[in-house]
């Protein structure tokens, strides 16, 4: 496993930051909306964000009329990798388990 698809688990490891893409991919929002949304405070809420800004889930932009607003977005392509390796993991397993069946059957005859 590489190191994109280990900041992603990491990222999406607690329950409060998967519903936080959830609700960003419905659209972009301000971090005390996803605070309001998810019933956290501020501070907790920021600490959330920042850790999956790290791993690479979302992107934060600024409004024009004002620089102490945060938006936060979810990145495009942030999974891609994490997809990758959850479908070289499934063929992996589909194939050990079509081998497995078929040596049992064989053994059967």
């Amino acid at each position: 496993m590489n190191a994109a698809v280990d900041k992603t688990f990491a990222a999406l490891a607690d329950p409060h930051r998967r519903r936080a893409v959830e609700l960003l991919g419905e659209r972009p929002r301000r971090a005390g909306e996803l605070a309001d949304a998810l019933g956290l405070p501020a501070p907790a809420m920021s600490r959330h964000l920042r850790f999956m800004k790290q791993g690479g889930l979302v992107e934060e932009t600024h409004p024009e009329f004002d620089a102490r607003v945060r938006v936060y977005a979810l990145k495009d392509g942030a999974m891609a990798e994490l997809k990758r390796w959850l479908a070289d993991t499934e063929a992996m397993w589909t194939a050990q388990l079509s081998a497995f069946k078929a040596h049992m059957e064989k053994k059967r005859r």
